[in-house]
């Protein structure tokens, strides 16, 4: 499987699919994932030239193309929930999560990744950031906060994990009828699904279906740095079930930095990755042109033998 590049790097520059196409190719890459920040007219033109490009598409991340009647700033991930309440909010999430899967049936692709909603509770995340960034990791503040935004949430859980569980379960079925496979993305903000545990609980619940777990590497050091759990236990514990990873580096809490400049040894992940594993490079603005092509290089020798 090659190292692909998220559109995400590249996209918000580009109003057509060619030049953003073009870009990621003259870089040396011969695959992709696609961002959840494109339109439907980028969708088609990718549809048309990622094969005149040399480009394989090997996965989407939901929303993909983005929801009717919404921006490209509005068309966030989570901008409709899977874990809703709200059973208007959750059939729209499924409808357009469904697109996507069926958008990335149509272009060749193996994968969609999906961001599983959220707990609606005050999201402390950045509270906690503030205070690690400024040196007050192991404060009585910081405890105190961690440990009340940990109770709120384990209160709070139960009954959006289980629309999640419910959302999965229509998604699995609709998603195996078309061939392709869901990643359940660990995440960047405490309070959204699934945590550590809950990833746990929806792979039991879905064991040997097509729902998968999808490492992001600098979400997993987030939750270390803030005390939440460690790094290393996502990949020791799911990856077995491990669909796919984005790749990206990390300086304390600031992520998707190029692989190349931060605070991660990927050759700590590598015991964890196989040839099938889709690698996906998530570098976001402003990592440069040179930066992401010296990642590709420089992650071509750590994975050197399963790509």
């Amino acid at each position: 499987m090659p190292l692909a590049l998220s559109t995400s790097w590249n996209a918000y520059r580009y109003s057509d699919a060619s030049g953003m196409l073009f870009e990621i190719k003259q870089l040396g890459f011969d695959a992709i994932e696609l961002s959840f920040n494109l339109t439907g007219m980028m969708i088609d033109e990718v549809n048309s030239l990622a094969h005149q490009s040399g480009l394989d598409i090997l996965s989407l991340h939901n929303y993909c193309p983005i929801p009717d009647g919404l921006s490209r700033k509005e068309a966030l991930p989570d901008c409709y929930s899977l874990s809703s309440l709200d059973p208007e909010e959750r059939k729209t999430a499924i409808r357009y999560t469904k697109r996507t899967i069926d958008t990335a049936s149509s272009l060749g692709a193996k994968a969609v990744v999906l961001h599983c909603g959220r707990v609606e509770i005050q999201d402390r995340t950045r509270e906690l950031i503030s205070l690690y960034d400024n040196n007050l990791l192991e404060t009585e503040r910081f405890i105190r906060l961690r440990d009340d935004f940990l109770g709120q949430r384990a209160k709070a859980s139960g009954g959006f994990l289980d629309k999640v569980i419910s959302s999965l379960d229509e998604l699995n079925s609709y998603a195996g009828a078309k061939g392709i496979r869901l990643g359940i993305e660990n995440r960047f903000y405490y309070r959204e699904i699934p945590s550590f545990e809950e990833v746990g609980i929806i792979l039991n619940k879905f064991k040997g279906s097509n729902i998968y777990y999808w490492h992001d590497t600098g979400h997993a050091r987030v939750m270390q740095n803030l005390g939440f759990i460690k790094n290393s236990d996502y990949l020791k514990t799911y990856s077995q079930d491990l669909l796919g990873i984005h790749l990206h580096n990390i300086k304390g809490c600031l992520d998707h930095q190029a692989p190349i400049k931060g605070d991660l040894n990927f050759l700590d992940i590598r015991p964890y990755i196989k040839k099938d594993t889709i690698k996906i490079i998530e570098a976001h603005h402003p990592a440069t042109a040179l930066e992401i092509k010296e990642s590709l290089e420089f992650l071509k020798g750590v994975f050197d033998g399963i790509i």
